[in-house]
Parts: structure tokens; sequence; C-alpha cells
């Protein structure tokens, strides 16, 4: 099939705004093929953009995101119910499609862009002490974004959100949820009562892999560790990682549950709709309306029965606070009246993790971007959907592990390692340097003088961190992102898991499968760390302060508890406390973080509360 030169010209205008020039703009010119393989993988095409909304509908949806496309897509199902979805951003692009580029769309226009506050405790190793906070804003929200990984953590972090007063958010129906989403199409996996066919929700692993995962699994049972389904019974092991892609393409929840509702006469999506208020009237405390912006002009749009808040744990604060939901006093700081009084922004959290760990091996084995033949890779993903263009993000596998602060139980670990078949600087530092945010110092000491060697990485991550932040307003210009305090390591038994996390890592990387490639550990000294012994617990503590990463998972900013709950701001049928026709359906509503990445956990909550809903409302007819 000839390529047009509208999608040439599409793709180059995509390709130049991302990655500028260099070694992959020849691959990425082609990635404009992907097109036309959207006839054959997603029949249904694209989301329409209405451009004449109505006045008002039954339910207005803010955010396009994990959250807010399941949303949309559940409640449209019922046909008299009218259903508008709000999204800041665009439309998904060709570079989303491909799951080895997820480093490209950070820091691009599809990126919210925020940082977090300096505290002197973290990031310590990043341009003005401050880690970068990748938010998608595009359609798809973070699913467009993310590494694709598709974990859904562990059955006791949702018995314990029914333990802390939450009825029905327990195991038995967060599973039930899970699978109803989804369409597992790993043939391992087709009889498992964990999992389910048929859902909107692809998930599959990569089709290609380099050996250097297969150890890294063989190397957690040199360990006592199990090579097991991780997302089934029992949560603690190895897996070579599952993904949300779609025969080798991203499926973010724009992909699996907006593009198949495209021509619903009941729905309609608004993009570079930047909504900047929920209207609440003061009298009845009700919200009757979202004001928002497109191309420059003030649009209010009324809501007959709800409106739905899926903006994410930073957004969905901030618009609860600019709508006089919130802390009080801080809310007066900028004159923006008290609707409600409520803790919004607090119980903020992330799973905080280590990068830079780093491992060198003799043979070429890993992923170097310069080695890697552009024609070659390029027509094989375009054509067959197959090749290194197809891993998550680099992310070739995963393991739960337990240090010695663990649950006895073995059942619960503490630890996630996220195994990748490079480093940071795999690309010689042409993006993934950026996306952290690293000093020029760091790279330059550390990293740079392994530029385009051949390299693995283990990436140690903390589950269920006892640190709290919290989101908070800098202005009342709803254009200006927040504050993002994330207060990593303020509780110190954090960094102290991290670092038995780090050593139990080194124990992996000494497994004797991996003797075959002549892996060994990267020993230069990060320069803030200088003054300790490399390898020591201090060393590692001091590493992990100066290369600290985050997973891209902040939950929890408005959370769900009873009313006896001093820092709940929703209820268990995620409605907000004291304000009529309002919930949040999103990560915000997480009481404490799940263990594993969020994606998946907040497509479960997504499904629920449109079920939810529709309880409500379809009881009441």
């Amino acid at each position: 099939m000839m390529l047009s030169a509208v999608v040439v010209a599409s793709a180059l205008k995509g390709v130049i705004g991302l990655v500028g020039t260099g070694f992959w703009l020849i691959p990425l010119l082609i990635i404009g093929l992907s097109y036309y393989r959207y006839d054959q993988i997603d029949p249904e095409s694209r989301v329409i953009d209405k451009r004449q909304i109505e006045i008002e509908y039954d339910f207005i949806i803010i955010g396009g995101g994990s959250a807010g496309g399941v949303v949309a897509n559940r409640l449209s199902e019922i046909p008299e119910w009218r259903v508008l979805l709000l999204e800041a951003g665009p439309d998904e692009n060709e570079i989303t499609d491909v799951p080895s580029l997820a480093a490209y769309l950070q820091l691009s226009k599809l990126d919210w862009k925020y940082k977090t506050e300096p505290t002197g405790k973290s990031c310590l190793a990043m341009k003005n002490n401050r880690c970068n906070w990748p938010r998608g804003k595009v359609l798809g929200g973070s699913s467009t974004l993310n590494y694709m990984l598709y974990v859904r953590g562990n059955k006791y972090d949702y018995d314990y959100w029914e333990a802390l007063g939450n009825p029905g958010w327990g195991y038995d129906q967060a599973l039930h949820y899970f699978k109803k989403s989804e369409d597992n199409r790993n043939p391992y996996l087709k009889k498992s009562p964990y999992h389910s066919t048929g859902g909107y929700l692809t998930v599959q692993e990569s089709p290609w892999r380099t050996p250097l995962v297969v150890a890294f699994v063989e190397a957690g049972t040199e360990l006592g560790y199990e090579n097991r389904d991780i997302n089934g019974e029992y949560q603690t092991g190895f897996m070579i990682a599952q993904g949300t892609i779609r025969r080798g393409s991203r499926c973010s929840t724009a992909k699996a549950f907006l593009r198949p509702i495209r021509l619903r006469n009941n729905f309609h999506t608004a993009m570079n709709a930047h909504v900047t208020k929920i209207i609440i009237d003061p009298v009845s405390m009700k919200a009757i309306a979202v004001e928002f912006y497109r191309n420059g002009r003030k649009q209010i749009v009324k809501a007959r029965k709800e409106v739905i808040l899926s903006a994410g744990a930073i957004n969905s604060p901030q618009l609860l606070m600019l709508s006089g939901i919130g802390p009080k006093d801080h809310l007066r700081e900028f004159g923006i009246p008290v609707i409600m009084n409520l803790p919004v922004g607090n119980n903020l959290q992330d799973h905080v993790g280590m990068a830079g760990l780093t491992f060198l091996v003799n043979k070429p084995v890993a992923i170097v971007q310069d080695r890697l033949p552009a024609a070659l890779v390029t027509t094989n993903y375009v054509i067959n959907g197959r090749g290194p263009m197809t891993t998550l993000g680099g992310v070739e596998g995963y393991a739960f592990i337990n240090t010695k602060y663990a649950n006895e139980s073995g059942l619960y670990p503490d630890i996630q390692l996220h195994m990748a078949p490079a480093s940071l600087s795999s690309d010689a530092g042409a993006q993934v340097r950026k996306v952290l945010s690293l000093t020029d110092e760091v790279y330059d000491t550390v990293f740079r003088p392994i530029a385009n060697k051949d390299a693995w990485t283990i990436m140690p991550l903390l589950l269920r961190p006892k640190s709290r932040g919290t989101i908070r307003l800098k202005s009342s210009d709803p254009f200006k992102g927040p504050a993002i305090n994330a207060n990593y390591f303020d509780d110190p038994t954090d960094v102290a898991k991290l670092v038995e996390g780090t050593k139990i890592a080194l124990k992996i990387s000494e497994a004797k499968v991996f003797r075959q490639f002549g892996s060994r550990l990267h020993k230069i000294k990060i320069p803030g760390c200088k003054h300790l012994t490399f390898g020591s617990d201090e060393y590692w503590e001091c590493h992990i302060r100066h290369i600290t990463m985050t997973i891209y998972h902040p939950v929890g900013t408005a959370k769900m508890g009873p009313s006896t709950d001093p820092e709940a701001v929703v209820d268990a049928s995620l409605r907000v406390y004291g304000i009529q026709n309002l919930r949040v359906i999103d990560a915000s509503i997480m009481p404490t973080i799940c263990s594993g990445n969020t994606n998946a956990p907040v497509i479960m909550i997504a499904e629920k509360g449109s079920d939810l809903i529709k309880n409500d409302w379809l009881a009441a007819v």
C-alpha cells in the first residue's frame, strides 16, 4: 500500500515536534505507515471531535484518560442518557501507537509537563532538585503516554480498602471488574479463572524480547521465586511483562473504549477543551454545569444528572479546589469562595523508585539505539507489528519480591522490580536523560562513559510508601499548574526498604544465568555520593535520593472513605461529600496506593464507578 502525501506530512510534523533530528528521524517518518494499519486493527477508526456541542447533557465527564474513557463508554450504553466527554488535550497521533517510543511522548505537547517541588530529600540529581511528573494531556490520558504495563496490584490492597470502611471494594469485586474490561490474548492464560477474553482492553506480551529478560526470570527462580502470572492467585514472583498492546501497538483507553463507540448518537467528545471550573449551586449544593475554554472561548455546558471528575490525581484536586471544594484556609488564600471544606489534595502517594542501577554485558543482547538497523526495524514493525519497536517502553520483565520488612506470609511483597534491556545512556543521551531531568554533571560523569554500550537495568520501586504528599494551588488561574509536593522519603522507612530492594536486585544480577553475558555492575559513583563507600547501604541511600524516579503513579488526592474518616473526600459510591451530583472516578479516590502499576486498577475503578452510577439512576426510574 502506498503512503499518501497527507500521511507523510502528518507523520513528519509529529516526528519533528517530538524528537527533532537524529537517528530516529528516518524510522519515525515511516511510522506514518501505521495510519493505514488502523483500518485493519481498529475498524471503528478515530474518535469524532464534536465541534458544536449541546447546551445540556445528562452526564458530563471531565477528562478523557484512563478512567474517563471507560466511564464514557459504559454510561453511553444507556441510549436515553446523553453523555459528553471533555478532554483538555488533542487526539492520539502516529507516535503514540508505537510502544517503544513512550519516552518520546513525555515533555511533548501531549504531556502536562508537571514537576515536583524541591524538598532536599529526593530528586537531588535532577535539575533544580525537581522530578518530572509526566501526565497525559491527550485522549486516553496517561494510558497514551505510559509504558503500558498491565499490573493489577495485590488482592490484599482491595480487601484493605474495604476494611477501611469502603463496602464493595474488596478483592472479589475488584477481580470481577478487572475481568470485565480484559481481552487477554496470552495463550497460556486462556483457561485461568483470573483472566478473561472479549473485553475492550487488549492485554498481551510484546511479540519481541531479548535473552536478558529470559535470564531475569530464571535468575528469580535461582533466588527461590516462582515464574508466575503476577495477576493471578499470588503476586510474589517473576514474569515477562504483560502490557496493554494490541498486535504490537499501544492499546490506550481511547483506542480500547472510545473508538468502538464513536458513532453512538448519545455520546459526544470535545477535545482541546480545558475545564476551568465545576459550577455548583450554593443553595441546593448540586453540581449543575461545567465551565471550559475551547479555541480561546469560554463555554458553559449544563449537567442534568451528574458531573464526573476523571481528570487524574493532580488535575482532579486542582479542579475541585478551583471550584470551591477543598481546605478552607488554603482556598481563602487565593480568594476562592469556600463551598465545601474538604481535605482535597491531601494523601498524595506515588511509587517512588530508583533509576540508574546499571549492569554492563559483553554480548550484543541489549537495546542499543544506534545499532538498530532503522529501515529493517521500522519495516518489521509497520508491516508485521513485530520487532524492538513493540517493547513496552523498553521494560521487558517485572518481579514482586520480599525484603526483610515485608509481611511474614510472603504473599504481600513490598518491592517491585522493573527490568529493562537498556540503560539511561542506551540512546546516547537523546531523550531518557531529558525525561528524568538529569543534570549534565550526573549524566556526563556516570552515564556518558557507557553511552551506546550493551547494558541492562533493574529499577526497584517501593510498593506501599508511608510518606504522604500534597497537591496545592499555586494560583487561582486554572491555566497554571498546581504545586506538587511528592514528599518522598518523609518517612525514613521508605528509603530503608528501597535500599533492601536494591540489594536483592544486585543478587539477581549475580545469578549464574547472567554469567553467560559477562554481566557486571557499572560502578562509577554519582558525584553527590563520592564521599561514601560504593555498595554500602549509605551509598545506595544516597543514590536513591539522587536518581529518584517516579513510576508515574500518583494517587489518593480525593480519598475514598467513610464519613468518619477526616481525610475522606468521597464515599464508597465515589460521591463528593456534601455536594450532590458530583463524583470523582479516577486514581484520586484510592485510600492507599495499590501494589503495582496503577493503570489497570484505574480502569477497574472506572468500570465499578460506572456501575455505581447506573445503579443509582436506573433504580430511581
